[in-house]
Order: C-alpha cells, then structure tokens, then sequence
C-alpha cells in the first residue's frame, strides 16, 4: 500500500474501505501545500475538494458579520475537512485555515463521486461512516449541554493532548498545546473571560503552565478530574 493509502487508513471515513477501494481513493488524491496562515477555502465557497490532513495543522472558522471569529475545529494528522465535498457541491460552511505550513492530500468531489458510482460498496461504507461521525457529534453537543464551562474546556484541553498524542508528544515531559485563550474557550463554547478564570485554576494546580499563545499540560490525566 503507497503512502497515501496508509495515510487515508487514518481516516475513519475511508477505514471500513477494503485495500483494493483504498487504492482507488488514493490514485485520484494529489498532494497539496499551503503556507502558514494560507486560506484554503472560505465560507461560502463552492464545495469542490475535501482534503486529509498529512502535515501540520489547520482550523475550522466562521466569521460574524461584524467581523468576530470563532474557532469551530482543529485538524491535525489524519483529520479530513471539506468532507461533503465527496457528496454534494453546496456552500461551505465554514473558513478553514492553515496554522502553520500544511501538507495535505486533496480529493475532487467530482472524482469520489465517479468513484462511488462505479464502485457502490465504497458509498455505502463512506455514509456509514459519516452517520457515525454525525452521531457522536450529536452526542458530544447534547453532553455539552449539561457540562459546566470548566468540565467544557478541561475536555477541549483533554482532546487536545489527545491530538498531540498521536503526533508523538511525550506526556511525561507535558504536553504543548499551541492555542489562545480566546481559541480555547471558542473551541469550548464559553467566554474567553470563564475560560481564563479556570485556566488559572489549572496553572495553580500545577496542571498546566502557560505562556504567549501556547500552554503546557503537565498533568493529563488530571484533566479527567474536572470533566462531568
């Protein structure tokens, strides 16, 4: 299997895919770099490409009329944004940005779609997935409906080290998390003021540290602790 197989077997989109569909996905993917804080697409743009993330990492965006902006996602690593583009051509629905350089592999919609025509098993394993992916993103917004500001950003900081994880960041020497206070509590559904206010509480725990934009998680697993 060539590399960009084994990267789209990341993606639990594609994971159900037997090798030889796999293959097909990857032959119509082609490698695509933007530069740091390179727009990829924006709000309102025709949905043509999905992309997968190889390298680096980008974030989701929506941008009020008066100018505000609030953080949706971050992609890392095996992440894919711009998805439905596999579906439909519709308006996207969000900006999606790159937060430093980004290596990605690009998908026409137009090509998954022929794909999915001639080959109908990989667009019945691809709704499937996707329904799944729906499904816990309801379930994850009706338990933040009940969850405190707190317990809100201790798992947007949990999911994070999660991410930085599976990146290779060793928990025993903490954990960087590069994000503000302001992306965080977007991120958590909160004011940057109730994010901050329980921010500090971590840091005189000494669950994290932080700096200038970036943060320490010292002590992971006592994340869990403050997430109910």
């Amino acid at each position: 299997m060539d590399d960009k197989a084994a990267l789209l077997r990341q993606v639990p989109a594609f994971e159900a895919l037997a090798d030889e569909d796999l293959l097909r996905v990857a032959d119509v993917a082609v490698p695509r770099h933007f530069g740091s804080q390179h727009v990829v697409f924006r709000e309102g743009d025709d949905s043509d490409t999905c992309y997968v993330v190889q390298a680096g990492h980008a974030r989701a965006v929506r941008e009020h009329r008066d100018g505000r902006q609030i953080t949706l996602a971050t992609f890392g690593p095996g992440d894919i944004f711009g998805e439905l583009a596999m579906f439909d051509a519709e308006k996207r629905s969000a900006t999606i940005e790159a937060l430093g350089e980004l290596d990605t592999c690009a998908i026409l919609g137009a090509d998954m779609r022929r794909l999915m025509r001639e080959h109908p098993d990989i667009a019945v394993k691809l709704v499937i997935a996707l329904a799944g992916r729906l499904r816990a993103a309801n379930e994850r917004l009706a338990r933040q409906s009940f969850q405190t500001v707190q317990s809100r950003v201790a798992a947007v900081l949990g999911q994070l080290v999660e991410q930085a994880q599976a990146e290779g960041a060793d928990p025993d020497g903490g954990v960087e998390i590069t994000a503000t206070q302001a992306e965080l509590a977007q991120l958590a559904g909160s004011s940057r003021e109730s994010a901050s206010r329980f921010l500090a509480v971590l840091e005189r725990a000494g669950v994290i540290s932080q700096g200038r934009g970036r943060l320490v998680v010292h002590q992971p697993r006592a994340l869990d602790g403050y997430v109910y």
